[in-house]
């Protein structure tokens, strides 16, 4: 079942930005060059296959279509085609998207039957398929389906190791950017635009650099891997010693031109907006952002906002902006800071909290803009360390071997067979980005991440070995992306890496002085997860290990390696000796922990997933804490010990193996982190931090237990650390104010600091008409929370809410343990009245729940944290939203606890504001377009019985709000999606 239809792709549009001229021009011409060039076997006895289904579930899903072609040469030579007779009836969505009818199963074979035909068809022979894991997973799961083949090749892998310059690898958008038959989810056609696209994948790989297909064909020859025959076929007589990772390297950047911009703080004189004529000329029916689109509505909002972001930079001052959904805040800030980096040569940045608004920002609005704007729009993605491929951890990959301990364990049903062809699947699409791409970021190759260790690609900014790197700074991946990223008007990252940019005092970006923080209600909480400091026994176990002694690790392949080399007495005694120092840090570490554990004798209550304890001054004194702090000051000597022998050892190391050397230093840097972490929890604390331990109640081998420490006043921080150096800040997202007032925000970011002409606040109402398209209903005279009577009363009214609105309900819990408890009664209520009601587990993953739920229009859902924020679902698909019980943060939480302490309101300062702008969030879910209606049910009586309850209400988008009994909510509700259904 290919994916989404592509309606007007075209080979220039799917090439990612920046993509060197002589790749570019090779992908231009790689449709004519495959029909010219003639790859012998591997275009005989192959069979292509599609299957369409019911939907994407394994488990409840079943076959409809299968469809397979036989190629000769570049000719469909034979076809087989059936309908599968399901044992269901289709799905409505599915009828819609593939236009197969019940009508045309009723007397289709059955899967069985279907099934053997089609391994009568095939034959055994080569099988391709796009996501051929799909594909092959329902065939094999129909009895005599293992029989078709024992060889398939999964295209859609291959095109991303054949092709990593293209954006996206779905069948339907390569199709038609290179001229093949279209995708129609049908089978046959998908089939036959398959077929035309497989010459042209193996025309990309015959393109690789000299060596690179020998280089993958000879990778860990003992594993089993698919696509080793073909690469084999394809090197032709090439020689894997001829692959040169490094030249490679330089031979693409040199084809990159790159001009540093200004250091806006180090330019001469003041800087120039646009003026305010400029803007609304911009914005005007006849300006460029209205070029841009088929159809073209002024919003006075989206202006209001444009010319607020325009006269920050005029002045050198800072925003926060309130933007509601529909005002088009995109274009509002980028249009106004782009025209002011290109008059200025000087780069601006805007980060942002999810990569759904990074993804839309780099492949939509900007490629739009720099078509609409005269001058264009250069722009680059920054991201973190782990999200580019480091050269030295890939080749460290390829000559080692494949970790497949560290992921065995945790992918049950997973063989060690399939897992290695995952990482080599990885190595080899990481070394095919490298090769054509300067900025090589590793997101968009499709890489499965739960078998493939990061380590395995990617380094971190603590475990980078910079100069010591036989890569830096000419050839590496990271290098290169900063230095195009500061070469261009615009860089696009995300809070996280702005936040350690921060911490790093500007070592990691671009030296950026104006900033655009989209999805800035989320900034502080980020810069607390950024900026804490941890001791993790999970962490700190796994980089001994990797670190390792005499026998296995770091430590074990350097003695090796410095043993078979001259002269290497003093060496070998050297690493001895630091491996004694390791073995004593990693015992005094692990007694460390042990008593870390005992803390959880502290812990009142019984714990649901583990407890935190806040560490006050009261834990300090107690005889737990202080058998930690004995514990902790042998560890921190032991540590400094242990770093300072394995330094000495590596000095010695890298002048007979610089390769030994630097694996020493790589794997042994957290010794010094560590023992600084330690120092500041348990021996030495700030007063700028909240202290807490998370623990487990039971003791079992390997136990995870952690100590946290994080900044209390973040505000503080970035007034002191980042605005001041920051010539313009705009803040901005669609819940920042509650009510009114931006007091609770301006405290968070260090607005209040600053003088009171340094900022302003601005307040923006939706383009959309919330008042008509949305209600909000109180249940006004439910139980509340703490009373026992609450959760049967939530379920009886969460009842008739299903039932009224025909599911496609989205209820956002707080608490897991009361999520699960009204699940096990309502989900089987439901089911009688043939609803669907599914429910976020401990273990499921958001993502598939997300799609699952978009993909069921009729599914509801019961979901936690994850489901409040940047979760869009347009649309029926999403009628209404409950949310159970507001969102204060828990008593028990140690940032609450210790703010208590410190200030006497700070119940209404802080835990309060942080619920309604959730809340604001939830209700954010519902009206994503203009045309979208739905109603938001806030079932927490303290809304009326509590004073604190208006700030809620009146933070609400909507003045459609309504308090109503539990038992007329159901009616009220049946009234209400009667008079917004659409017709």
């Amino acid at each position: 079942m290919s994916g989404t239809d592509d309606t007007s792709v075209t080979l220039e549009s799917l090439l990612l930005p920046n993509t060197p001229p002589s790749i570019r021009k090779n992908y231009l011409t790689l449709a004519q060059r495959a029909q010219e060039k003639d790859f012998g076997p591997l275009e005989e006895d192959l069979v292509v296959l599609d299957t369409e289904t019911t939907g994407l579930s394994f488990k409840n899903c079943e076959l409809l279509e299968i469809a397979c072609a036989r190629l000769s040469g570049k000719k469909v030579v034979d076809r087989y085609h059936t309908f599968v007779r399901p044992k269901g009836l289709i799905p409505p969505e599915i009828v819609a998207l593939t236009g197969i009818h019940q009508s045309d199963v009723a007397d289709a074979p059955s899967p069985a039957d279907a099934v053997a035909g089609l391994a009568e068809f095939v034959g055994g022979d080569l099988v391709l398929a796009h996501n051929a894991t799909f594909d092959r997973t329902f065939v094999e799961s129909v009895p005599g389906g293992s029989s078709v083949s024992g060889n398939w090749i999964d295209t859609l892998a291959l095109s991303r190791i054949a092709l990593p310059s293209l954006s996206t690898h779905r069948l339907s958008a390569m199709a038609q950017a290179f001229g093949c038959d279209s995708v129609t989810h049908r089978a046959m056609d998908d089939v036959d635009a398959l077929s035309g696209m497989w010459p042209i994948i193996l025309c990309g790989l015959a393109d690789m650099p000299k060596g690179l297909l020998a280089f993958f064909a000879d990778l860990h020859p003992d594993a089993t891997w698919a696509y080793r025959p073909i690469f084999s076929y394809l090197s032709g007589t090439d020689d894997a010693t001829a692959f040169n990772l490094k030249q490679v390297r330089r031979n693409l950047l040199s084809e990159v031109t790159v001009e540093d911009r200004a250091d806006a703080k180090e330019i001469d004189g003041p800087l120039t907006a646009p003026s305010e004529e400029e803007i609304k000329a911009d914005f005007a029916p006849d300006g460029p952002i209205a070029a841009m689109y088929g159809s073209y509505e002024a919003r006075p909002e989206q202006l209001a906002m444009a010319e607020e972001v325009r006269s920050a930079l005029a002045t050198s001052t800072h925003r926060a902006i309130e933007a509601g959904t529909g005002v088009g805040k995109s274009l509002a800030y980028l249009l106004p800071e782009i025209l002011f980096a290109q008059r200025n040569n000087v780069t601006i940045g805007v980060a942002t909290k999810t990569n759904a608004l990074t993804d839309q920002l780099i492949a939509h609005e900007l490629p739009a803009l720099d078509q609409a704007l005269p001058e264009g729009v250069s722009f680059h993605a920054l991201k973190g360390y782990e999200h580019y491929p480091c050269l030295h951890r890939m080749q460290r990959s390829a000559e080692e071997d494949l970790p497949l301990d560290m992921v065995l364990d945790t992918n049950p049903g997973r063989t060690a067979t399939g897992i290695a062809s995952d990482m080599l699947t990885a190595l080899a699409v990481a070394y095919a980005s490298v090769a054509q791409s300067p900025e090589g970021d590793l997101d968009a190759l499709g890489i499965r991440w739960r078998c493939v260790p990061r380590s395995m690609l990617t380094t971190t900014s603590n475990e980078c070995l910079r100069t010591r790197c036989p890569f830096f700074p000419q050839e590496c991946v990271v290098y290169a992306a900063r230095r195009l990223a500061a070469s261009g008007d615009v860089v696009v990252t995300n809070h996280s890496l702005l936040l350690r940019d921060v911490a790093s005092e500007g070592r990691i970006l671009p030296p950026i002085r104006h900033w655009v923080i989209d999805e800035a209600h989320a900034f502080e909480s980020e810069a607390r997860r950024q900026w804490a400091v941890e001791v993790s026994s999970d962490d700190t176990r796994a980089a001994f290990e990797l670190l390792g002694g005499a026998k296995s690790g770091a430590i074990h392949n350097a003695m090796i390696k410095v043993a078979a080399q001259p002269g290497s007495t003093l060496a070998l005694g050297l690493i001895t000796k630091a491996s004694a120092a390791v073995q004593r840090a990693s015992v005094v570490t692990s007694e460390l922990f042990a008593a870390i554990h005992d803390l959880h004798h502290l812990v009142k209550g019984s714990a649901y997933e583990g407890s935190t304890l806040w560490i006050d001054e009261k834990v300090r004194a107690s005889k737990e804490w202080q058998a930690i702090a004995a514990a902790a000051k042998d560890a921190h000597e032991r540590l400094d010990q242990a770093g300072k022998t394995l330094s000495e050892a590596q000095t010695t190391v890298s002048l007979t193996s610089a390769q030994a050397g630097n694996e020493l230093g790589e794997s042994g840097r957290f010794l010094q982190d560590l023992s600084e972490s330690i120092r500041l929890i348990c021996l030495e604390p700030d007063s700028a931090y909240v202290y807490s331990a998370q623990l487990q109640s039971r003791k079992r081998q390997g136990s995870s237990e952690k100590l946290v420490a994080e900044k209390i006043d973040i505000g503080q921080d970035l007034s002191k650390n980042w605005l001041p150096d920051t010539m313009s800040a705009v803040f901005t997202s669609a819940t920042i104010a509650v009510g009114k007032s931006f007091a609770h925000f301006n405290h968070a970011v260090g607005f209040d600091r600053l003088p009171e002409s340094a900022y302003r606040d601005v307040q923006l109402s939706s383009s959309f008409d919330y008042d008509s398209n949305m209600a909000v209903v109180v249940a006004k005279d439910l139980p509340q929370p703490s009373n026992p009577g609450y959760l049967p009363a939530l379920e009886d009214v969460l009842f008739d809410i299903h039932k009224a609105m025909d599911g496609s309900v989205l209820t956002l819990f707080t608490n897991r343990r009361e999520m699960e408890k009204v699940f096990e009664g309502l989900q089987p209520r439901l089911a009688d009245i043939g609803l669907d009601l599914a429910c976020q587990e401990k273990r499921s993953s958001p993502r598939q729940l997300r799609e699952r739920f978009i993909s069921e229009k009729s599914l509801s859902l019961f979901a936690l944290k994850s489901f409040w924020e940047g979760f869009d679902a347009a649309g029926d698909t999403l009628r209404c939203v409950v949310v159970p019980k507001l969102p204060f943060a828990s008593p028990q939480d140690p940032l609450v606890q210790e703010r208590e302490v410190r200030e006497q309101r700070a119940w209404w300062r802080y835990q309060l504001p942080e619920a309604v702008l959730a809340v604001k969030q939830a209700a954010g879910r519902l009206i994503r377009t203009s045309t979208d209606t739905g109603v938001l049910v806030l079932c927490d009586s303290r809304l009326v019985q509590k004073r604190y309850g208006r700030d809620f209400i009146n933070s609400m988008p909507s003045k459609t709000r309504t308090q109503l009994e539990c038992e007329h909510i159901g009616r009220y509700l049946e009234m209400w999606r009667s008079s917004h259904e659409k017709q």
